[in-house]
């Protein structure tokens, strides 16, 4: 089969403890890179990237944000969707007062803030946990978004109470704005994505990854054996906002073009919560398969019965859409808890094993 390992042969711990380990892995991930990088971008259409692509990207980041927090740390957290609004937020407040500013420095920059917001209501996890500190990060997500309503300075005193993002060029190209290419757009979003993936597995597979482990496993445990839990938990925190402020700005400057604070409300928070669970806690790859299939499922319902001539409105969609993810989410925590990527090891351990039962 494709993931037969004869000959694949490990002669140190070290080698054995690589990315991957087994060489089919390493030449799947570049196929899936030839497509993202290459293959897509050449054939998508401009309502494939406005739809999918772009999307897919965004929410793919910010629940990577979130599982950091909540999959590998163990810190549940409501508020994703007010810190996505710090990130965008801060990235216009810094084009607006620095127009020359590279918009690639703004988007990394702000997710700075973000991380610093994100400590602040990450101090009573020192306290609580469980179901009170997701009340907790509940009560920040409330407080955020009446900031961005209430404070007009962050929407520079706008009439209508919304940002609307500006013209910005890199290099002489336009990448924000009405003028911007959808195709560039996706480039810019793929490499954010791209460097934020990177720093998250690097951070993941070393020692601040076995100690959020820790952490998650069992606190008490983790302190006596030395574990600061202080550190530990805002770290969790600072590099979780982090990630989802930066995902923000992505989602208003390369993708929406335009926010109100009602966009970043609980219902952004929540869904990014489903990719998160249905892709898998504590999984980096699970965020990408949860975001492909929560972004892909409403296409997939409008285009699937008109392709057999069975008209369909986009509220019966809507409704659809609701219902059919409920139900994975009840599925996957009954029958899989560890979602999407859980379900990939499994086959892959048959592929490798096969034909032998397992």
């Amino acid at each position: 089969m494709l993931f037969r390992t004869a000959g694949q042969f490990k002669t140190s711990y070290l080698k054995d403890q690589t990315l991957f380990p087994v060489r089919q892995d390493a030449i799947l991930l570049g196929i899936i890179l030839a497509f993202a990088w290459v293959i897509f971008p050449l054939t998508a259409s401009e309502f494939t990237f406005q739809t999918l692509l772009i999307p897919v990207l965004v929410y793919s980041l910010a629940a990577l944000g979130l599982n950091i927090l909540t999959g590998y740390a163990g810190q549940l957290s409501l508020g994703t969707g007010a810190f996505m609004g710090v990130g965008a937020y801060a990235c216009y407040k810094m084009i607006t007062i620095f127009p020359e500013m590279n918009l690639l420095v703004a988007v990394l920059m702000s997710g700075l803030f973000s991380a610093f917001i994100g400590v602040l209501f990450g101090l009573p996890s020192l306290r609580i946990k469980g179901f009170y500190l997701a009340i907790a990060t509940l009560a920040a997500q409330f407080f955020l978004v009446w900031l961005f309503e209430k404070w007009a300075w962050l929407y520079n005193y706008n009439a209508s109470g919304a940002i609307q993002v500006p013209h910005v060029e890199m290099l002489g190209t336009p990448v924000a704005g009405p003028q911007a290419a959808s195709m560039t757009q996706y480039y810019f979003v793929l490499v954010v994505v791209t460097l934020m993936t990177i720093l998250a597995i690097n951070l993941t597979r070393g020692t601040q990854g076995r100690i959020w482990k820790a952490t998650r496993d069992m606190d008490i445990a983790a302190e006596l054996i030395g574990i600061n839990l202080l550190k530990s938990k805002l770290t969790a925190f600072a590099v979780s906002s982090y990630i989802v402020g930066v995902s923000g700005a992505l989602f208003v400057f390369l993708w929406r073009g335009a926010a109100e604070p009602n966009l970043f409300d609980i219902p952004i928070s929540f869904r990014i919560l489903f990719i998160a669970i249905i892709g898998g806690l504590g999984s980096i790859m699970g965020n990408y398969m949860g975001a492909i299939l929560i972004v892909a499922l409403p296409v997939v319902l409008k285009t699937l019965p008109e392709t057999f001539g069975i008209p369909i409105s986009s509220a019966t969609v809507e409704h659809l859409n609701v219902m059919v993810v409920g139900a994975l989410i009840v599925f996957f925590l009954i029958i899989e808890p560890h979602g999407l990527a859980r379900l990939w090891t499994l086959i892959r351990e048959k592929f490798i094993i096969w034909p032998f039962p397992h």
